[in-house]
């Protein structure tokens, strides 16, 4: 077990002693339902399964917490509203779907070709200030911004070799509206706005040659490694944040035990799930080796030439509201004291 990993569990384990201390002895027991963003077969969902099952026995019952699947009350990109009105209870979702509300959304839920890794990212939130201006950003709409975490870097899907910034000229890409699909105009892509029940068709076809989707494993679920056989990866553009928010008040209700246990859930699920995925992405990428398929990892030179392209669309977005030039200042920053970007 890794030193952090230890220091979490420590963290954890101290937390429920220090509760189990101080909880009343006839609680009474809040029931809870939160949305998640993914599909309930998906092995993301599980793992957040697992973490929202964990709360009642960790609040000794008091609190317990149904996860479901996307969809299932609202659509993905309404579950902020929906949170803020008590229609839900809470959300294990990512910022970015509510870029269109606010673009600090993007700027902090999906920072186009910012980070090489998931341990970058989550650095930025604990000490680069990202979970306090998340947390500030989320409570204009009576949302409690409880902490963050991911389903890794996303692998980009190419029928065609894609080795560096050049071979991205002239490609027809499927990405989202937003500032994927600004970055991928800017060197020379056609970036085109498919849903997600079209884009396996669509490289099947020829529609496009290749995807921005989701992470290696989840693409290879659902067999993209037989249509499409060159795959970067890791990826070189999206890496979102995945949240867990609940509703201010129901937040404000609950005994500070409570808030603090399910702030260490939080902290231990955030590891979790991002370790869980990496291995499952890493046992794919050598299940699609042995298939055949050609995994490309860009050098880091061409990483960070897209990452300095990409400064140029982010300053762009930051001139948007207020709260997204503040997430801009930050990120860049804390890009700078990690060495990613020039001074």
């Amino acid at each position: 077990m890794r030193a952090r990993d230890r220091a979490a569990s420590l963290l954890l384990s101290g937390v429920l002693a220090l509760a189990a201390g101080a909880a009343p002895a006839h609680a009474q027991t809040e029931q809870w339902k939160m949305q998640a963003a993914t599909q309930a077969g998906e092995i993301a969902f599980q793992i957040m399964k697992e973490f929202t099952d964990s709360i009642g026995p960790l609040t000794g019952g008091r609190l317990q917490v149904e996860l479901l699947p996307v969809g299932s009350v609202v659509q993905y990109s309404e579950t902020l509203d929906a949170v803020g009105t008590g229609i839900l209870d809470g959300q294990v979702t990512a910022p970015v779907y509510f870029s269109g509300k606010n673009p600090a959304f993007a700027l902090l839920g999906d920072l186009i070709a910012a980070y090489n890794h998931t341990e970058e990212m989550f650095l930025f939130l604990r000490r680069g200030g990202g979970d306090g201006l998340l947390r500030d950003l989320y409570a204009e709409y009576g949302v409690y911004y409880i902490g963050g975490a991911a389903t890794g870097k996303e692998a980009l899907v190419s029928t065609i070799p894609l080795r560096g910034v050049d071979d991205l000229d002239g490609i027809k890409i499927r990405a989202p509206e937003g500032m994927a699909q600004d970055i991928f105009s800017v060197v020379g892509a056609a970036p085109v706005n498919l849903p997600a029940a079209e884009v396996f068709t669509a490289i099947e076809r020829g529609v496009v040659d290749a995807a921005d989707w989701a992470t290696f494993s989840m693409n290879h679920q659902l067999g993209f490694h037989r249509i499409a056989q060159y795959p970067v990866y890791p990826g070189i553009h999206s890496l979102p944040v995945i949240d867990v928010a609940v509703n201010q008040e129901r937040w404000d209700a609950l005994a500070p035990d409570v808030q603090a246990i399910l702030e260490a859930a939080v902290w231990d699920f955030s590891r979790d799930i991002t370790y869980r995925l990496e291995l499952r992405d890493l046992a794919d990428v050598a299940a699609a080796r042995a298939d055949g398929v050609e995994i490309i990892d860009w050098p880091m030179e061409e990483r960070s030439r897209l990452r300095e392209i990409a400064t140029g669309i982010w300053a762009d977005w930051s001139t948007r509201s207020p709260e997204a030039e503040a997430a801009y200042t930050a990120q860049i920053a804390f890009l700078r004291e990690l060495g990613l970007l020039a001074k």
